[in-house]
C-alpha cells in the first residue's frame, strides 16, 4: 500500500488510496530512549495514539471482559459499574505510559500494574479460581490491544500489509515481554495472532455478565462524564442514544468468530453504521494536522498533567474572594439554618463510598477506594500496604457500627444515620475509621515527606475525578494561613469538618469537590 501521502495533505494521491491512515508520525516529541518513527513508517505507538482508536475502545473492553478471569474480577472487585469513566481513563492512561514512555517510566508502570492487580483474586460464581496475575489472562488482555489497533485498519478499508503488521507487532511484543510473561504464551509473530485469537475465542472466552453489561447496560446507567457537565440535564436522554449506537457498532465490529460462537446477530443497520463511522473517520481524521489527529502522550496522573493542573490550582488559589451581595448573604444565612450533613453524606455515599455502584458499601468498596488512591499516587509496596490497612480499619468500623442486619454490607440510610449519630455522641468516632484513612492518604500524597501538601501533590491525590476549579477552591479553603501549602493538621481538620459541619461554610465542605 502506498504510504507516501503526508497526513496533512488535503488531497489524496491521484487514483490512489485516501491519505495514509497509519502515518506519518505525529508532530509531538518522541519518547526518550525510543527512536521516533520517520515519515511513512508504521508505529504501534502512533496507531494507539490516533483518535480513531476510540471507535474500537468498547470492542476492546468486551473482548477483555469475555475472559472468565477478567469477568470475575470485574464483577467482584472492579468499580466499572459505579465509575466507568474513571475505569476507562485508567486503562487509556496506563496504555499511554506503557507505549509512549522511556524505559524507566515503562518499568515503573509495569510495577504499578503488578501491585494494583496483586490483590485481585478469588473464586467466581461457578467456584473457579481467578487471578488478575494469571499469565495467560494477562497475555490475552495485552494481545486484544494489538488486535484492536489492527482492526481499525481492517474496518476502515485500509488494512495493514504483512510487512507493516510485522513492524507493529515487534514494537508491541517488546513491551509485552517486559512484563516478564512466558515467551511461550505470547504469539511469536504477527502472523500467529489471528490463530491465537480464534483459539482463545473458541476455547476460553465466555459471553458472560460483564461482557453483556458492557454491551447493553452500562451506558444506560452511566453518570454524566465530567467533560459533558454543561449538558448534564440532557445526559439521561443522550446516554440512551449513545448506548444504542455503541452497542450496534460494537456488535458489528466484534470478530466474526466471537459473534458466531455466542450467536450474536450482526444486523444490516449495524453493519452500515460500522461502515459509515469507520470509513468516515478515516476520511476525516487522516486529513487533519497531526496535532489534531493524535492524542497527547501525557496521561492522567503523569507528572506533566499534574504540573499543569497544579499551576491552574495555584493560580486559582490566588484569586481574591468574591464580593457577597447582601441579598445573597441573607439567603445563604437561611440555608445555613438547615443541617447540611445529610445531603453531603448522601452524595458522599453515592459518589465516593459506593465504588461498585450497587447501592451498598462492603469490604470490596473500601478495598477499591484504597486501590484508587494507590493508583493515583504510584506508591511502593510499603505505601500501598499502609493505605490498604487504613481503609480496612475503616471498613471494620463501618461493619461493626452500621451493619445492623448482619448481611456484610451497608446501605445509604444505615451509613448516614450511623455516621451522624456517631459524630454527635462519640468524640473519637472519626478517629477509629475515616480519619485513619485520611491520615494514610495524606502521608502517601506527601511525597517529599515534609508534612505539607503543595498544589501539585494535592492535585495528584484527587486525579481527574474533581474539576480543577473545584480543586482550587478546596485547596484555598483548607490552606488556612494562605501560604500555598496544606499541613497535615489542616487537611485532617478539613476532613473532620466534611463529616461534622452542620453548615456549608466550614473549610472542609468541598474537600472532595462538589461531592
Amino acid at each position: 500500500m502506498d504510504r507516501t501521502v503526508p497526513a496533512d495533505s488535503p488531497v489524496p494521491a491521484p487514483h490512489g488510496p485516501a491519505p495514509d491512515a497509519h502515518g506519518p508520525r505525529p508532530d509531538t516529541p518522541g519518547s526518550p530512549g525510543r527512536p521516533e518513527p520517520g515519515p511513512g513508517d508504521v508505529s504501534f505507538r502512533r496507531a494507539l495514539g490516533e483518535w480513531r482508536i476510540g471507535l474500537v475502545a468498547w470492542r476492546l473492553l468486551v473482548l477483555q471482559a469475555a475472559h472468565p478471569h477478567v469477568s470475575a474480577g470485574m464483577e467482584k472487585q472492579s468499580t466499572y459499574r459505579g465509575h466507568p469513566w474513571r475505569r476507562i481513563e485508567h486503562t487509556l492512561g496506563s496504555g499511554r505510559r506503557l507505549f509512549h514512555s522511556d524505559a524507566d517510566t515503562l518499568r515503573r508502570e509495569i510495577a504499578r500494574l503488578e501491585r494494583a492487580h496483586r490483590r485481585i483474586e478469588g473464586t467466581d460464581e461457578q467456584g473457579r479460581g481467578y487471578s488478575a496475575l494469571d499469565p495467560a489472562t494477562r497475555v490475552w488482555v495485552m494481545v486484544t490491544l494489538y488486535e484492536c489497533v489492527t482492526a481499525v485498519g481492517e474496518l476502515s478499508g485500509d488494512p495493514y500489509s504483512a510487512a507493516e503488521l510485522d513492524a507493529l507487532y515487534r514494537e508491541f511484543r517488546e513491551v509485552v515481554l517486559a512484563f516478564g510473561l512466558p515467551d511461550s504464551l505470547v504469539p511469536a509473530t504477527a502472523a500467529d495472532v489471528p490463530a491465537y485469537v480464534e483459539r482463545t475465542v473458541a476455547e476460553t472466552l465466555e459471553h458472560g455478565t460483564a461482557a453483556r453489561y458492557l454491551l447493553h447496560g452500562i451506558l444506560r446507567e452511566a453518570p454524566c462524564p465530567r467533560r459533558l457537565r454543561p449538558v448534564r440535564l440532557l445526559w439521561p436522554l443522550l446516554r440512551l442514544v449513545v448506548a444504542r449506537i455503541l452497542a450496534d457498532l460494537t456488535l458489528a465490529d466484534l470478530p466474526a468468530s466471537y459473534r458466531t460462537r455466542f450467536a450474536l446477530r450482526r444486523t444490516r443497520r449495524a453493519a452500515l453504521l460500522s461502515w459509515v463511522m469507520h470509513h468516515g473517520a478515516r476520511a476525516l481524521v487522516t486529513r487533519l494536522p497531526d496535532r489534531m489527529r493524535y492524542r497527547a502522550h501525557t496521561a492522567p496522573g503523569d507528572p506533566a498533567t499534574a504540573t499543569e493542573a497544579a499551576t491552574a490550582t495555584a493560580t486559582a488559589t490566588a484569586t481574591p474572594p468574591a464580593t457577597v451581595i447582601p441579598g445573597q448573604q441573607r439567603t445563604a444565612g437561611r440555608r445555613r439554618q438547615r443541617d447540611a450533613r445529610r445531603p453531603r453524606l448522601d452524595t458522599f455515599f453515592r459518589q465516593v463510598l459506593d465504588q461498585t455502584g450497587d447501592g451498598f458499601v462492603d469490604a470490596e468498596d473500601l478495598r477499591a477506594m484504597a486501590h484508587n488512591v494507590c493508583w493515583q499516587l504510584e506508591l511502593d509496596d510499603a505505601g500501598e500496604a499502609s493505605v490498604h490497612a487504613a481503609f480496612s480499619a475503616w471498613w471494620e468500623q463501618i461493619r461493626t457500627t452500621m451493619d445492623t442486619d448482619g448481611d456484610g454490607r451497608v446501605d445509604r440510610t444505615e451509613f448516614i444515620t450511623a455516621t451522624m449519630a456517631g459524630c454527635d455522641h462519640d468524640p473519637d468516632y472519626l478517629n477509629r475509621g475515616p480519619r485513619l484513612a485520611a491520615q494514610a492518604v495524606f502521608d502517601a500524597a506527601d511525597t517529599d515527606g515534609d508534612g505539607h501538601l503543595d498544589a501539585a501533590e494535592y492535585t495528584v491525590m484527587f486525579g481527574t475525578r474533581v474539576h480543577p476549579a473545584e480543586l482550587a477552591h478546596g485547596f484555598r479553603q483548607l490552606d488556612g494561613d494562605g501560604d500555598g501549602r496544606i499541613t497535615r493538621e489542616e487537611f485532617l481538620n478539613g476532613f473532620t469538618d466534611f463529616f461534622t459541619a452542620r453548615s456549608n461554610s466550614a473549610a472542609g465542605h468541598q474537600l472532595l469537590g462538589r461531592a
